[in-house]
């Protein structure tokens, strides 16, 4: 008698092991340290908008919004001082500078490294471009009064500069940034696949098109997020712009003349020696209050550009 045995179950199946249900002590300590780390950024943050609040409402208290936002801040002579305007106008025109020179070299340093360069020259290109960033401002600042404006601009460019002035932050200021645009932008380009190059390269385009023409729309979302990034940390720049870009409260249009930053004006404001609750150590902080609503908008608006154009591969 033949005794037929039934097939048993197939090597390695049965109930799915549950993971969940093993003890593992270590993970559970560096999940609460990661959720620490980051309400802990929220708290920071909305505690600097509590000590900043405070301050700014004591200044409207004493100042009309419409004085703050125009030049009407009466002096007891009668005349009008400068607000707040003159200070968005500074940072504005020393941010516009900046990115004038970072955005062209961070991104053609990009295209360089991810694109040209070979691996041997990536691995000490990048980290050399990327030591820029550790530079301390105070450093940058220093060097735009001892050369930048007395020898580029002054001896080798002859332009009419004075010792402070815009130009000189804003090309420094450039300088800073252009890690910050380079590194990230050469990162977004490294993540796109390989086969769209290759496609390219097959329809007859050469590297050139292939990199203008398909790379860059491909990474355009990480591009994007690089220039927002980039200018938010020009707009906070405080020791370039304070050293550099003098400390006049101007509304002209000439970089070549010197304009008080939002960043420059709280720092000057901070070390003199306007008494706590006067409505010039008020304006302090409603000009920070002001800066940090920029701020917001501009990653606001850089989450929007990174959403919109995203591409997954």
């Amino acid at each position: 008698m033949t005794v037929v045995k039934e097939p048993g179950p197939p090597l390695g199946a049965g109930p799915a092991p549950v993971l969940t249900a093993r003890s593992r002590p270590g993970e559970t300590v560096i999940k609460a340290l990661l959720r620490t780390a980051a309400l802990l950024s929220v708290a920071i943050t909305i505690g600097i908008i509590l000590a900043v609040l405070q301050p700014a409402i004591d200044f409207f208290r004493q100042v009309p919004l419409s004085d703050f936002l125009a030049m009407s801040d009466p002096a007891e002579s009668g005349e009008l001082k400068p607000a707040v305007l003159p200070l968005l106008w500074g940072t504005a025109l020393t941010t516009i500078v900046a990115l004038l020179v970072a955005v062209p070299i961070g991104l053609a340093a990009a295209m360089y490294l991810s694109e040209y360069a070979s691996k041997r020259a990536r691995k000490w290109l990048k980290p050399t471009v990327e030591l820029l960033a550790g530079v301390p401002s105070v450093v940058y600042g220093f060097f735009a009064l001892s050369f930048v404006t007395p020898t580029l601009l002054n001896d080798i460019l002859q332009l009419k500069v004075s010792l402070t002035n815009s130009l000189a932050a804003g090309l420094v200021l450039g300088v800073m940034i252009i890690p910050t645009i380079a590194s990230l932008s050469e990162d977004s380009f490294s993540a796109v696949p390989m086969a769209l190059r290759q496609g390219s390269l097959a329809m007859g385009a050469n590297r050139m098109q292939t990199t203008v023409r398909v790379v860059l729309p491909a990474a355009l979302s990480g591009v994007a997020a690089a220039v927002v990034l980039g200018l938010s940390r020009a707009v906070g720049e405080t020791m370039i712009v304070a050293l550099a870009g003098g400390s006049a409260k101007s509304t002209s249009v000439d970089p070549t003349e010197g304009h008080q930053t939002m960043t420059a004006f709280i720092a000057q404001t901070a070390a003199g020696e306007n008494p706590p609750g006067s409505a010039e150590y008020n304006m302090l902080f409603a000009v920070a209050l002001l800066l940090f609503v920029i701020t917001f908008v501009m990653n606001m608006i850089s989450i929007r550009i990174v959403r919109r154009f995203r591409q997954a591969y």
